[in-house]
């Protein structure tokens, strides 16, 4: 079984937990916030991604770190059993499976927003709001700036891609007059 497979079967576990017990929100917070002291000091990476450690020592390291953090209880007992599996390596990927599976129950989709211009504050609202009528969901924007395009836009919501660029309006232009 793969790793993201298995990151997401923890992250499926903790995520049935908080929605039994009405902390999915306070979860995924808690969440990011230890994803990002991970990241943030080496010495937790090192912890985390190296197996060299005793499996019941890294959970008891790395509970003594969730607890000066502030984590709960109930994410505390969840690392413990994650780290004394020997799947401490996963939390990032377990992390990022926990947002996928909030973001599924709340009907939020991501769709990749690409253009050759940045996008105002009203055209990025008008683009989500013209997504959102169209997927019945609601829509969180990613934007990258990308001048190969020239003008326009290219969007992809999930495997749907949507391209308005000059780029890819040249390319339409092209494989017509070569056929023709």
């Amino acid at each position: 079984m793969s790793a993201r497979a298995v990151a997401r079967r923890y992250a499926k576990a903790l995520a049935g937990i908080g929605e039994s017990q009405g902390t999915l929100q306070n979860l995924m917070q808690e969440l990011d916030v230890i994803d990002a002291l991970v990241r943030s000091h080496a010495d937790l990476q090192r912890l985390v991604s190296f197996p060299i450690i005793a499996p019941s020592q890294r959970a008891a390291a790395f509970d003594a770190i969730l607890e000066k953090a502030g984590a709960s209880a109930m994410l505390r007992k969840f690392f413990t059993v994650v780290t004394q599996a020997a799947r401490l390596s996963l939390l990032h990927d377990i992390v990022a499976s926990f947002h996928e599976l909030v973001d599924e129950k709340m009907g939020v989709v991501e769709a990749k927003v690409q253009s050759a211009q940045t996008l105002s504050d009203v055209q990025s609202s008008r683009l989500a709001a013209s997504l959102a009528s169209r997927t019945g969901k609601t829509i969180r924007i990613q934007w990258r700036q990308d001048p190969a395009l020239l003008g326009g836009l290219r969007v992809q919501v999930g495997s749907t891609v949507y391209d308005a660029s000059l780029q890819g309006r040249l390319r339409l232009l092209k494989s017509q007059l070569l056929s023709a």
